[in-house]
């Protein structure tokens, strides 16, 4: 059985606020092989690490993310909202995230949240980065924004891409072959074992979100994914020893 990348989806976020530093290093505890986050970028240019385009939700704050400089930012708390134990948590930047990772053999999936908001030179940001560390091998770069993901592979080819869709996407292989994309990042239920083998025959690995039912992630472990992104990487962890993945 090919070995199934456990991907942590912002982090542990089923354990703990979701895109923080105690969410990757819980995450990593947990026995996630691969770490998913999302990537939007401040007033001034830095590259961080927060889902939503807005601080409402896990920072209390009403500004949005490309409204703030990066030292506004880091006054922003965003763990209590999760529970109080965390309280005092911040919103990482993705040098944070890279430096951690950086001695180790994690998988990182980086989401481009380029979406409701164009970030100009997000890509470049993100690949220069990435570059830095060394860590092209290890890190697939993922979106919602299509034409992202082919700026990505313009500018760096050696940089694995992931399309991420919902559902009902024509034979998504050949989409991705198009494209120049090497995984697909689908929603959960848009994956069926025929579509995995289909896939696999054109050397594209499915890495389906959010999946955090045990009887789910065993019935795609069983499809043959390559991958699976989830908020509690301690499940599929169990699972995966179990079944020798």
């Amino acid at each position: 059985m090919t070995k199934v990348i456990n991907f942590a989806h912002r982090g542990a976020a089923g354990h703990c606020p979701e895109n923080t530093m105690i969410a990757f290093k819980r995450a990593l505890e947990l026995g996630a092989t691969g770490i998913e986050t999302d990537v939007q970028m401040t007033k001034d240019g830095h590259p961080v690490l927060i889902h939503d385009e807005t601080l409402h939700r896990t920072a209390g704050s009403p500004e949005w993310v490309k409204d703030v400089t990066l030292a506004e930012l880091s006054t922003k708390e965003a763990g209590s909202w999760f529970h109080e134990d965390y309280c005092g948590e911040r919103i990482p930047t993705l040098e944070q995230l890279l430096e951690l990772v950086e001695p180790r053999d994690t998988i990182i999936n980086l989401e481009l949240k380029n979406g409701v908001v164009q970030y100009p030179g997000l890509e470049s940001k993100v690949i220069d980065m990435v570059r830095r560390f060394g860590l092209s091998e290890r890190v697939i770069i993922s979106s919602f924004n299509h034409y992202s993901l082919v700026e990505c592979k313009r500018i760096a080819p050696e940089i694995r891409t992931g399309i991420l869709y919902m559902e009902g996407l024509y034979e998504p292989w050949e989409y991705a072959k198009r494209i120049g994309a090497d995984a697909l990042h689908a929603f959960q239920y848009a994956v069926i074992p025929e579509f995995v083998a289909a896939a696999s025959e054109q050397g594209i690995p499915y890495h389906p979100f959010t999946v955090n039912e045990r009887a789910e992630m065993q019935a795609l472990i069983r499809a043959g994914v390559g991958g699976i992104i989830t908020d509690y990487p301690d499940r599929l962890a169990e699972l995966l020893t179990a079944e020798g993945g």
